[in-house]
C-alpha cells in the first residue's frame, strides 16, 4: 500500500529510524517507506547509500547534516510543498535524538508538512532496557561536553537528579568522562554499553569505580552509551549528618 499526504497540496515527511549496528533491526515499514518516498535525507549518503543497497532500495538520496542543514533545509522544504515525500534518516538510530534533524523537523511543522514517525531503534532506549537501572524516569542530554570544565559542570547540574541519567560519550575521552563521574557523582552505579547489536557488543555493570577498573588501560572503541542512576535517598540522607 503505497501512503499519501492527507493533504493532497503537501508533501509527508517520515521519521524513519534505522539500525544502530545490526542491520537485521530495520522494520519492514521502514523498508517499504524508503522504497516509497520521492527523496531521503541522510546525515551520511555514504553510510545510508550502503544500508540501500543492501535491501535493493534505489530511492535517490540527499545529505542532510550538522553544517549544511540551512541550505538543505530549504532545498527538502521546497520538495515538501511540491507534494513530494521524504525520509528523514541519521547515521544510526532515531532521526532529531542529538542530531540536527529536529531543525528539519521544525521547519516542516511551521510549514504545516504532515510528519509521520517510523519507530525503530534507539540506542538510548537499547542502553536503557538492558542497564537494570530504573526505567520510569530518565534524563538523556545527548553527548557530554568535550571540555572538562563544561562536563563537569553539566554533572554538577544534574548531580540533585532522582532520575536515571543517560549520556552519549566518545571512546576516546571516556577514562576523563568517568573520572569526572566519579569526582562530581560518587560512586554510583553505572551501565556502559558499547557497540549495540553489533559483534562486539560489551555491557558493563558495577559501581563508577568498578568500571574504572574493568576498563584499566583497554582502548575502547565504538560508540559509547552511559546510564547512570539518579540520586539516591541514602546519598541525601548522607549529605544532611
Amino acid at each position: 500500500m503505497t501512503v499519501r499526504s492527507s493533504n493532497p497540496t503537501k508533501g509527508t515527511l517520515y521519521i524513519v529510524s534505522t539500525p544502530i549496528g545490526n542491520r537485521e533491526d530495520i522494520t519492514l515499514r521502514a523498508l517499504r517507506i524508503l522504497k516509497e518516498v520521492d527523496l531521503i535525507a541522510a546525515e551520511d549518503t555514504r553510510h545510508t547509500g550502503l544500508l540501500l543497497r543492501h535491501f535493493g532500495i534505489q530511492t535517490p538520496l540527499t545529505s542532510y547534516f550538522e553544517g549544511n542543514e540551512s541550505r538543505k533545509k530549504e532545498f527538502i522544504l521546497s520538495k515538501l510543498t511540491q507534494g513530494e515525500r521524504v525520509a528523514l534518516v541519521s547515521d544510526a538510530g532515531t532521526p532529531g535524538i542529538s542530531d540536527p534533524g529536529f531543525r528539519l523537523i521544525q521547519t516542516a511543522i511551521e510549514h504545516q508538512i504532515p510528519i509521520v514517525p517510523i519507530p525503530g531503534a534507539s540506542a538510548v532506549i537499547a542502553a536503557l532496557s538492558v542497564s537494570g537501572l530504573p526505567t520510569d524516569a530518565f534524563v538523556f542530554r545527548g553527548f557530554l561536553p568535550h571540555k572538562t570544565k563544561k562536563r563537569r559542570d553539566l554533572l554538577e547540574e544534574l548531580a540533585a537528579a532522582r532520575e536515571t541519567l543517560i549520556f552519549y560519550e566518545s571512546p576516546h575521552r571516556i577514562s576523563e568522562t568517568l573520572k569526572d563521574i566519579y569526582e562530581v557523582l560518587g560512586d554510583r552505579k553505572i551501565v556502559l554499553t558499547r557497540e549495540l547489536t553489533k559483534i562486539y557488543e560489551e555491557v558493563l555493570r558495577g559501581n563508577v569505580s568498578e568500571i574504572q577498573l574493568q576498563i584499566g588501560e583497554r582502548k575502547l572503541k565504538g560508540e559509547i552509551t552511559l546510564v547512570i542512576s539518579g540520586k539516591t535517598r541514602c546519598e541525601k540522607d548522607s549529605e544532611k549528618r
